[in-house]
Order: structure tokens, then C-alpha cells, then sequence
């Protein structure tokens, strides 16, 4: 779906990387390694973001660090719709909201790091029913073409959440 809109690949993986994690931030060499492109074609897209204000860019020693502008004027249409190519919009809507008691989400794995992969990984805190949000996860995955997998995150466990962990859900109390 994306991909006919934006037809640079490079351009698709890095407005992925810095729109659904708005904390992410990268380097040209570091880029060029995690998302498998040349450093020309990172540069030449990182440099196109910049000069659009959707990127800012600090030097720490001789290194040049890029992280989203969140205060551009498309930041949330564009977040809003790296989460809807990803699927994160279904998953709230169809899959979280319909659960009842669950505290916190966090979005892991690959997609959490910006990049695009097949299977979404969620870390899911709360009292739920497990067999009703594996039904619910199978009719999700029909249409998102992606699996959906799940790992539930216990008042003991807590200290086991990544660092690059992305929380997209959190039910706040009245």
C-alpha cells in the first residue's frame, strides 16, 4: 500500500525507522547497516528528510545523529500512518480495546526498532483471557498479512521490557 506512494524503498524503511518510534535516532553507517542499503542512498534520503525540517540532526564527536522532528506540521499524519502500514491501528482498535482489563502494551521485536518485518511482537500487561485474544489475534492476522505474537508481562516480570521497547498502549485509569 505505501510502497506505491513512496516508491524509494530507502526513503519507506527510514520514514519507518523515525515515524513509528519517535525516540529513535541513528547514524548514516549505523542506518546503512541495520536497514542493508548503501550509505549513498541513506545519505541522499536522510539528507531529503533533513532539508524538509522532518528530521533533525545533532553531531555527537564526528558522528551525525538523526531523530524525528515532532514538532513538524505532518509528524502525526505521518505517525498515524507508519502505524496503519504496520498494522498497530488494527491491533488497538480490533484486538486491545475488546480485551477489557489490560494495563500497558509495548511494541517489540524488529518493527519496535523501525524496521519492517512480517511478524509483530507485542508485550501485553493486564488480566485478560488467553484464549479469547488468540481468537481475536487470528482474525487480526487475516488481515494484516502479518503474524501477531505475544508475551505476557507479569507484575514480577516488568524489569524484563527492552530498551528499544515501544509502549502503544496504556489504559488510564478514571
Amino acid at each position: 500500500m505505501l510502497e506505491a506512494l513512496i516508491t524509494s524503498k530507502t526513503r519507506l524503511k527510514l520514514l519507518l525507522k523515525f515515524f513509528l518510534n519517535p525516540n529513535n535516532t541513528a547514524y548514516l553507517r549505523g542506518l546503512a547497516i541495520e536497514l542493508s542499503e548503501s550509505t549513498n542512498s541513506i545519505r541522499v534520503e536522510l539528507n531529503r528528510l533533513e532539508k524538509a525540517n522532518m528530521l533533525d540532526s545533532t553531531f555527537r564527536g564526528n558522528k551525525k545523529f538523526f531523530k524525528v522532528n515532532t514538532a513538524h506540521p505532518l509528524f502525526n499524519d505521518l505517525h498515524s500512518l507508519v502505524q496503519k502500514y504496520v498494522g498497530l491501528d488494527i491491533i488497538i482498535e480490533n484486538v486491545l480495546k475488546k480485551l477489557g482489563s489490560i494495563e500497558e502494551v509495548y511494541l517489540i521485536g524488529e518493527i519496535a526498532k523501525g524496521t519492517n518485518s512480517s511478524t509483530i511482537e507485542l508485550l501485553i500487561k493486564g488480566n485478560f483471557d488467553h484464549i479469547y485474544l488468540n481468537k481475536l489475534i487470528d482474525k487480526v492476522e487475516n488481515t494484516l498479512v502479518r503474524k501477531v505474537k505475544y508475551s505476557e508481562l507479569t507484575e514480577t516480570s516488568t524489569n524484563i521490557i527492552p530498551p528499544n521497547a515501544l509502549k502503544i498502549f496504556e489504559h488510564k485509569c478514571k
